[in-house]
């Protein structure tokens, strides 16, 4: 494009070689070739100032992607392995969140780094432009091609602070968005924590009601083996039982009626006995009261 640029000059000029002497024709290719020995030291002078800029953007990419590489390998090693490993432990989860506490640390350290590293920026910023005011009031006046490039350093200046200020809007955001994970696996850990509390206290219980029933279990297994201790001796006796003959049984049957007949002539002996005693008792009575 410069190049195009000074053709078209060079054209333009050359319209008005028609008529100039010869001194005017070199002074006019000196001038041209001045101007473009100063834009071809301006453009290298600009081409120089980007290559910095681009090799210092690769340098800090290169180690933010180092930066990158390590917390992956360190979250894989630190936190996958012992989440896999432990599953649903309490261990792995309260891990979690120290890793993710110091994660939110350092972006808090990040973020305050570059927060005093854009103050700075600004009161440098700040400080050339008191500079350039002051030499403007003392009549020094700068020449163009300066004046071009701290125009130039001051609009990358201002595009870092921008980059800047919109990677710590991202970190902020960043930060926002981990504080609000961290407060919901703090209140999963807790629910976690309550829980299992409740599960050691119903595995407390039921310990005790399992050594309660193996108590009941083993006085059940005594009381069975008595039972059959019992039944077996029942078992022997029933095996050793003898029916007596029919013939004893009439004869025993007969004997229990006589008894039952002669227990009931001997009740009424006794009734009419006890009679007669009434009577005897009454007539004594009267013989008392008559002599008395």
């Amino acid at each position: 494009q410069t190049r195009g640029r000074y053709k078209s000059k060079l054209h333009g000029a050359t319209d008005y070689f028609v008529g100039l002497t010869a001194e005017q024709k070199c002074e006019l290719a000196e001038r041209e070739l001045a101007e473009m020995k100063d834009e071809i030291q301006r453009l290298k002078d600009d081409s120089e100032q980007t290559l910095q800029d681009l090799e210092a953007v690769i340098e800090e990419a290169d180690v933010w992607w180092a930066d990158v590489k390590k917390a992956i390998s360190d979250f894989e090693k630190d936190i996958i392995s012992t989440i896999s490993s432990k599953k649903g432990s309490i261990i792995a989860s309260e891990k979690l969140l120290r890793y993710m506490e110091e994660k939110n640390r350092q972006r808090d350290l990040l973020r305050e780094k570059l927060c005093l590293k854009n103050y700075l920026l600004k009161g440098y910023k700040k400080k050339l432009q008191q500079q350039l005011r002051q030499k403007e009031q003392m009549g020094e006046t700068l020449c163009e091609v300066r004046l071009q490039q701290l125009q130039v350093r001051n609009a990358q200046y201002q595009e870092k602070i921008d980059e800047k200020n919109q990677e710590l809007l991202q970190l902020k955001l960043t930060s926002g968005k981990t504080v609000q994970v961290l407060n919901f696996y703090k209140r999963k850990l807790q629910d976690a924590m309550e829980m299992s509390t409740s599960l050691m206290k119903d595995i407390s219980q039921r310990k005790e009601l399992l050594g309660k029933i193996e108590r009941e279990a083993a006085l059940v297994e005594e009381q069975r083996a008595e039972a059959e201790s019992v039944n077996w001796q029942l078992r022997k006796q029933l095996s050793d039982y003898s029916v007596p003959s029919v013939l004893s049984y009439v004869q025993k049957k007969v004997a229990v009626t006589d008894l039952k007949n002669s227990l009931k002539a001997w009740e009424r002996k006794a009734a009419v006995a006890e009679m007669t005693l009434q009577s005897y008792c009454r007539a004594w009575n009267q013989v008392k009261m008559s002599g008395n």
